[in-house]
């Protein structure tokens, strides 16, 4: 049995990362800032139904460059459109955390769009009645738990860090000969 390993110059691997195509699941609401994002800057979208997370990445078959099939990463980001949001679905504990345990199988980051969201988590600003250290609390035992982060971020830059996220990602996983 042999593996192939593939070794690819600069050139080669800009010229497969521009075909990276983002994929978003076709149930994910109040994105249209990401999308925008991406077709701004000439990023191909797939819609498709995801069982995890709400976008992901795929390289297209490209048999010049020896990818005979589309390859998916094996990442998700899951994006919060805020901290309301994000408290509901942690009230909501055995669907978020079966989320949860869903995506612990594979690389997954947890957007919450709210750049002063940990400060809100700290300081009880959001309309639930979750106790601020009981909020904390399950948030960062569910980072541990299921091994994930949170990033919490502007709306504005989502689009770009969802697309810098997989780029960079796909680019190590290729340099290393991993796709």
């Amino acid at each position: 049995m042999s593996i192939i390993h593939y070794s690819y110059t600069k050139m080669e691997l800009e010229r497969i990362l521009k075909t990276l195509v983002i994929t978003v699941d076709t149930r994910e609401q109040k994105n249209q800032h990401v999308l925008d994002y991406l077709r701004k800057k000439d990023v191909p979208i797939k819609f498709k139904t995801m069982k995890i997370g709400d976008y992901s990445a795929m390289i297209p078959r490209n048999e010049e460059f020896g990818i005979t099939r589309d390859i998916y990463l094996n990442a998700v980001i899951e994006r919060k459109n805020g901290i309301d949001e994000l408290v509901e679905s942690i009230k909501d504990r055995t669907r978020f955390e079966n989320e949860l345990i869903r995506g612990s199988k594979h690389p997954f980051t947890l957007i919450v769009e709210d750049l002063e969201g940990y400060q809100k988590i700290l300081n009880g600003m959001y309309r639930s009645k979750y106790e601020p250290k009981a909020l904390l609390g399950s948030l960062k035992t569910f980072e541990v738990r299921y091994n994930f982060s949170t990033v919490f971020i502007s709306n504005s830059t989502t689009g770009n860090y969802i697309y810098h996220h997989f780029l960079y990602m796909a680019r190590e996983l290729l340099k290393g000969g991993w796709l």
